[in-house]
């Protein structure tokens, strides 16, 4: 169903001391509020609204608005709630959606709005970007290849996994996480003699558990929200005991705060992410806190879907700032900004942007442990700075490889 919800909050602003105006500059969020990324969805809105929050909802004098608009995952619902923001609610940016096929969906929509700019929030198909890209549409946060770039290697290498199933969602961004896995591990000599493709919103697992190779040697997740709690748990209880290798959003925080005895399948998998719950860099620490102390009925740290849609508001309060919030003449000063930005993220890399408006990130290989206190988080193993789109692979090799599908890549 292509439904959307009304605005679910919106920071108040005042133009005069005591007197309520129009905002001078309104910025809709399309995020995920319903079905099996809800969760993920509404942090993802928090991390939006802090870094509107840490300029005090003004820029060079002018208020901003947040008008928050729910989607289903579906790139119907994405385009639904974007074309209500710009034709009813008239905002002038953009951040959001969070899911891979709603990016895609919004990166063709945004061409037939040349004075409204899209800033993404967490979707991260490989296409949004790397083909047939939009003038209008910037992503900050790379695509979920490069948020998987060093666990293929270390898998095999480190790990002595040779064959490796793979069980992922059936869109755009599990294409995309399968593609950076893959290009490794293949490479390094490991198969992938299956992959299980699911829905979203899919509760019954009990096929692909069964049907899961015996002789492989791990498992590759790329399931997130409550799909993957709920394979996670099927798996589980019908005894599965091959070790796990986490998508990006599968071994977040957001199911890592999760509650069941399937989360001891997880300690120790290993994983891909721009995003380390327990990460001890200065920036990280900062930005934790005022996470955890803007939203206490958050999760215990900031998820990778609050983290990017951060640093897409932070980047458009950073490039209003540079333009004196000067939306005028298409917004062509402000799109320049945000192509020249660098500022620094909170994992403490520099953030920068391709030519195709994609971000170059730092990723982390990650292992899943268990605190103190009994709860789970992501450590380091390895870090990975300046990843591109391209995987450190020549322009005209990579693209000549086609776009990511259920078939593409492929190493039986």
């Amino acid at each position: 169903m292509n439904t959307f919800k009304t605005a679910v909050s919106a920071i108040a602003l005042f133009a005069v001391a005591g007197t309520a105006s129009a905002a001078d500059i309104k910025v809709g969020v399309i995020s995920i509020l319903e079905g099996a990324f809800a969760a993920l969805g509404q942090d993802g809105i928090r991390g939006a609204e802090l870094a509107v929050q840490e300029v005090g909802g003004k820029v060079d004098g002018s208020s901003i608005e947040v008008i928050t608009m729910s989607s289903d995952a579906s790139p119907d619902s994405a385009v639904n709630a974007a074309r209500k923001l710009i034709e009813q609610d008239g905002v002038d940016l953009i951040v959001g959606p969070l899911s891979g096929s709603e990016g895609l969906a919004l990166r063709d929509l945004s061409k037939s709005y040349p004075g409204v700019t899209f800033i993404n929030g967490s979707s991260a198909a490989q296409d949004t970007t790397l083909r047939d890209s939009s003038e209008n549409f910037f992503r900050f946060g790379g695509d979920g290849a490069q948020w998987m770039v060093g666990v293929g290697n270390y898998a095999y290498d480190e790990l002595g996994y040779k064959s490796v199933a793979v069980i992922a969602e059936d869109y755009s961004f599990p294409y995309t996480q399968v593609l950076g896995f893959m290009a490794e591990f293949c490479s390094a000599g490991g198969k992938v003699p299956e992959k299980f493709w699911t829905p979203i919103g899919n509760k019954d697992y009990s096929s692909v558990v069964y049907s899961i190779p015996q002789d492989v040697d791990a498992i590759f997740v790329a399931l997130g929200g409550a799909d993957a709690v709920n394979f996670l748990t099927q798996y589980n209880q019908a005894g599965g005991d091959k070790p796990i290798i986490g998508g990006s959003i599968t071994i977040d925080q957001s199911i890592l705060d999760s509650k069941g005895p399937f989360k001891e399948l997880l300690i120790g998998a290993p994983a891909g992410t721009p995003t380390v719950s327990d990460y001890d860099g200065e920036e990280w620490a900062a930005f934790a806190a005022s996470y955890t102390d803007a939203f206490p009925d958050g999760f215990s740290a900031p998820s990778i879907f609050a983290h990017h849609y951060y640093m897409a508001a932070k980047a458009a309060m950073l490039a209003l700032d540079e333009v004196d919030a000067d939306l005028s003449n298409d917004q062509a000063a402000f799109r320049d900004a945000l192509t020249d930005l660098t500022f620094v993220t909170p994992t403490g890399g520099m953030m920068r942007l391709d030519e195709n408006r994609n971000g170059i990130v730092d990723n982390f290989v990650t292992e899943v442990f268990e605190r103190e206190d009994g709860s789970l988080g992501n450590r380091v193993v390895k870090v990975i700075r300046d990843v591109d789109q391209l995987l450190g692979q020549d322009k005209e090799t990579f693209l000549a490889a086609g776009p990511v599908s259920r078939d593409n890549p492929s190493c039986p």
